[in-house]
């Protein structure tokens, strides 16, 4: 991985998304989150959400919790809107199209449960080549062809979060 110190913005800092539902987030949900949080925020990632509840809320509240740094661009115009956690808070005026600016502006997905908004995210992660991964949400089958490469499905927090750094590593 691409050194870099929890919280800082060097250029070669390694973003990674994190999508799941929001206020609909099981209590299941929003722990690994704020696991996976916390531990890209160990690793020195720069995690990107959608910036509301739930999942996007848990996760960003484990990476601050561990000094990261989180970014939210949310489908509104109004900041406060944001979650308490996010460092950076980005209102886009777009609504859900914003998820195609989540996924765009990071190195790799990490999807924690389903809702027809990670889907979409999800779809817009494996359209672009983006490494994926999935912790008990959707599976993804390309029509014909059976499961994508860049779809990979992971157990807990911490082999979601290795394999999402391992992904940008050997593509880097």
């Amino acid at each position: 991985m691409a050194s870099s110190t929890p919280g800082s913005l060097s250029r070669d800092a390694i973003y990674v998304a994190v999508v799941g539902p929001g206020d609909d987030a099981t209590t299941e949900e929003t722990d690994i989150a704020a696991e996976v949080g916390g531990l890209l925020a160990e690793r020195g990632a720069i995690l990107v959400c959608g910036g509301l509840g739930g999942v996007m809320a848990a996760a960003c509240q484990g990476a601050s919790g561990s000094g990261g740094l989180t970014v939210g661009l949310l489908p509104g115009r109004d900041r406060a809107a944001g979650n308490r956690y996010l460092s950076i808070v980005l209102p886009t005026g777009i609504g859900e199209l914003r998820n195609g600016l989540v996924v765009g502006v990071c190195d790799a997905v990490i999807a924690i449960g389903g809702s027809w908004g990670t889907m979409s995210e999800i779809a817009l992660a494996l359209r672009t080549g983006k490494p994926t991964i999935v912790i008990r949400g959707w599976e993804v089958r390309e029509p014909l062809r059976g499961l994508m490469t860049t779809f990979v499905s992971a157990a807990s927090a911490r082999e979601a979060v290795h394999k999402a750094l391992e992904a940008v590593d050997r593509r880097a």
